[in-house]
């Protein structure tokens, strides 16, 4: 059976509701890792650590160049010193973490350097870093070494896939499936409906809507003409090209997956929740749930958004184990 997980920003209330996930059955809980939005992941997930019991969780994904490596080598070797066996971590090229920096998506070439140093500092070793042999040296007591932590790559081209298959415990994509890995964990997001409720009421805009927002902001950053054949692109367009250029970046990751700005609510409709994400009745998300198990995905990551995620984890989960 596919497990059964779920996403959330590391804020305020990323405790609470990761003990509500783990009350539900949730098999981990994922924390977005984005300084320019939200608070610290690695405080966030120590906290985790230390308020549940049995929940696993980790960072989906970790953008490498916010963090120097011996960094997140410690922070690592921390946390899963706090719950041990709980941590899995997720490592990718960046979207929001880097664009809402102004910068691009890191190569793989730089991730791929990174995840073999990290590998390398968690066993212990020494590993050559901008020119120097570094090691995790910890004083007796401090940090227990080795620690053997799953790393899930976050990929779904070619070159990322390869990352995977050579450095990885498994893959993370945003939409495919790749059943030639153990472990597959696909991101998900959208809204339970109730019963005869329209994918475009205010209240499954306000709880889908941010990422229905995030594929006009993604298409965006690859290419701005692109977006001008999605619903309304090209209007939506028209208000983010009148940003200066220097700030724009800024705004369009603004709120990213929390709540749908004035903006983007011009597009944000019950159609492009359908397009977009997984919005729909119970049934008929059950039915989508298990052609993504028999498609070769081992694990769903339900990404819970809007204003009341308490009221998204229990449907989903309902919606996951009827």
């Amino acid at each position: 059976m596919i497990e059964v997980s779920c996403g959330i920003p590391p804020g305020p209330d990323c405790v609470s509701h990761a003990r509500l996930a783990e009350e539900l059955g949730y098999e981990r809980v994922w924390l977005y890792d984005s300084p320019a939005l939200y608070p610290d992941v690695w405080v966030s997930l120590a906290r985790i650590a230390e308020a549940t019991d049995r929940i696993g969780f980790g960072p989906a994904v970790l953008v490498p160049s916010l963090r120097h490596v011996m960094v997140t080598a410690n922070a690592i070797a921390t946390v899963d010193g706090l719950a041990p066996g709980r941590l899995t971590v997720a490592i990718g090229t960046g979207f929001t973490g880097r664009m809402a920096l102004g910068q691009p998506a890191l190569t793989w070439a730089w991730v791929e350097r990174y995840v073999r140093q990290l590998r390398g500092l968690l066993a212990g070793e020494s590993v050559e870093v901008d020119g120097e042999l570094v090691r995790l040296m910890p004083p007796t007591g401090y940090l227990d070494l080795p620690v053997d932590v799953p790393i899930r790559i976050g990929a779904n081209g070619p070159k990322g896939l390869a990352v995977a298959r050579e450095l990885g415990d498994g893959v993370m994509t945003v939409g495919p499936t790749f059943p030639e890995f153990d472990r597959c964990t696909v991101l998900t997001y959208g809204t339970v409906l109730d019963a005869g409720e329209d994918a475009g009421s205010e209240r499954a805009i306000a709880a889908a809507g941010p990422m229905a927002a995030v594929a006009y902001h993604g298409i965006y950053e690859l290419n701005p003409a692109d977006v001008e054949g999605l619903p309304g692109g090209a209007e939506w367009r028209a208000t983010i090209d009148a940003i200066p250029e220097r700030e724009r970046h800024l705004a369009l990751h603004e709120d990213h997956f929390v709540a749908v700005t004035e903006r983007d609510r011009a597009v944000v409709t019950g159609d492009v929740l359908s397009m977009f994400t997984w919005t729909g009745e119970a049934t008929d998300l059950r039915a989508r749930l298990d052609a993504l198990a028999e498609s070769g995905a081992t694990e769903v990551l339900f990404a819970a958004g809007g204003p009341d995620i308490a009221r998204e984890l229990r449907a989903f989960h309902a919606m996951a184990v009827a």
